[in-house]
């Protein structure tokens, strides 16, 4: 009996499976026709899954939320070229993509639908971050020193089970960095549970945290499950863990002894794998020492412990959180905001902070909400930042200080070793000299690498061994 040859693949079908851009393509009703190899790959979902779904089901990305790029191409009838955003995948991890569109038509001319291409970008920006000296984990981005040792330690802590307390004022990106350390971690397929304790009332937080079994109270006619429940296999984030009642405390501290936890109203312990992440922006020793706090369990939670700084203490992330707010409302809003005026960025830098990485922002934000422009001017801002004009008339005085500020905590460090300190920095030697020249710094007589004394330092520069201050 003879066999009937398998057709060989189309020659557009071969080139779209052999190419490194992920491409898809979507009716008139945005339903997913076709889906090549490198869009399984860049978006983690199998082809057989996304074809017949609708294309924000499958591709969620930034902008499909109210700037689709698709949609606009099928309604201007322009294409859009190398338009930056990003992607969740299937683990939930964000990735940053170009995307080109482009109308699909058959041999009449008429629009069948829509085609999307994509690139992904993550190789680029981890270089482009290494260039510029910054570090991201996650939606967490920096590039102070301060920041750079919670960077450093957080792929340890992620593959550890390890109870973490992360403590830091309103608005220093606490919930972020417990976000990042789950998405590192093995947990990161499982779910991400936060709860706030500080704004769920005292006669509620123990139904909301164990659950609660049907006839418990009046009321509770059926099992309804906690959060440690919904965070079984994931990570459970207790916010504001200071504001916990003592009865709390205790049900709490057996949770962390025993892994098991009962709802209200059952005598049935039940096991629970989640892991705790506690966060405050209290001083829970002192809390202790006041009686407020059981000592046995801060000692339960507190066995990593992580604190982030204030943004008035790292000031020379200020312009690097503008830029990545402003990438990422432009990718939401489908807008092409530049970035901030030198004027505006000055008072953004010399402004105190109060409410942290949360209110600059809201800050950022807000001048979204005025700007009409490219670029964002100081009347685009928020009215209290306004009143620093007179601090902030120099943006360059203010970034310099900020500047001169880490350098000498970065010598400190490393007891005045100069290579040691560029390093620290994310800085190569001969720029770490140059930024040293451009700040009229004047460096310590004696260098961590050799611990000599200033007059042993004095006699070796005149014969040349030493590099001077002020080399670049």
């Amino acid at each position: 009996m003879l066999r009937k040859r398998q057709q060989p693949p189309e020659p557009t079908e071969s080139i779209l499976e052999s190419i490194s851009d992920g491409v898809f393509t979507v009716d008139l009703d945005w339903r997913i026709t076709s889906f090549n190899r490198a869009a399984e790959e860049i978006t983690g979902i199998p082809r057989r899954e996304a074809i017949g779904q609708r294309c924000s089901d499958v591709f969620r990305a930034s902008l499909c939320e109210g700037a689709c790029a698709l949609r606009r191409t099928i309604e201007s009838r322009k294409p859009i070229i190398n338009q930056p955003c990003f992607i969740i995948d299937g683990d939930g991890r964000r990735i940053p993509i170009s995307i080109s569109t482009a109308l699909l038509r058959n041999a009449a001319g008429e629009v069948l639908g829509g085609a999307e291409t994509f690139r992904d970008l993550t190789v680029v920006e981890e270089l482009r971050r290494e260039l510029e000296g910054r570090f991201q984990i996650g939606e967490l981005v920096s590039h102070s020193v301060s920041m750079r040792r919670i960077f450093d330690i957080l792929p340890a802590i992620a593959d550890s089970d390890c109870a973490v307390l992360l403590e830091g004022e309103t608005g220093t990106g606490k919930e972020l960095l417990a976000r990042a350390i789950h998405g590192a971690s093995q947990r990161r397929r499982g779910p991400f549970v936060a709860v706030n304790c500080a704004a769920i009332p005292e006669s509620l937080i123990e139904a909301e945290l164990f659950g609660v079994r049907a006839g418990a109270f009046t009321g509770a006619d059926r099992d309804r499950p906690g959060r440690f429940a919904s965070a079984e296999r994931g990570t459970l984030l207790l916010d504001e863990v200071g504001e916990l009642t003592p009865t709390v405390q205790v049900k709490l501290l057996r949770v962390l002894q025993e892994h098991a936890f009962e709802p209200l109203g059952s005598n049935t312990s039940i096991p629970t794998s989640a892991r705790i992440i506690a966060a405050t922006n209290r001083d829970l020793r002192e809390l202790v020492r006041a009686g407020s706090f059981r000592e046995d369990l801060f000692y339960r939670i507190n066995v990593v412990r992580l604190e982030l700084p204030p943004l008035r203490r790292r000031r020379e992330d200020i312009p690097l959180l503008v830029e990545h707010f402003t990438s990422a409302l432009n990718c939401r809003q489908g807008r092409t905001v530049s970035g901030v005026s030198p004027d505006a960025l000055a008072l953004l830098v010399a402004h105190d902070w109060p409410g942290n990485v949360r209110e600059l922002e809201n800050a950022i934000e807000h001048a979204f909400v005025l700007c009409r422009g490219q670029r964002i001017e100081p009347r685009h801002l928020p009215e209290p930042l306004h009143g620093r004009v007179a601090r902030a008339s120099d943006l360059a005085g203010a970034v310099h200080a900020a500047e001169a500020e880490a350098i000498h905590d970065a010598l400190r460090r490393n007891h005045n070793n100069r290579q040691a300190a560029a390093r620290d920095l994310g800085m190569h030697r001969a720029t770490f000299f140059r930024k040293v020249k451009e700040l009229g710094l004047t460096l310590p007589d004696t260098d961590g690498r050799r611990r000599t004394r200033a007059g042993t330092i004095a006699s070796t520069r005149q014969s040349g061994s030493i590099e001077p201050h002020s080399s670049d």
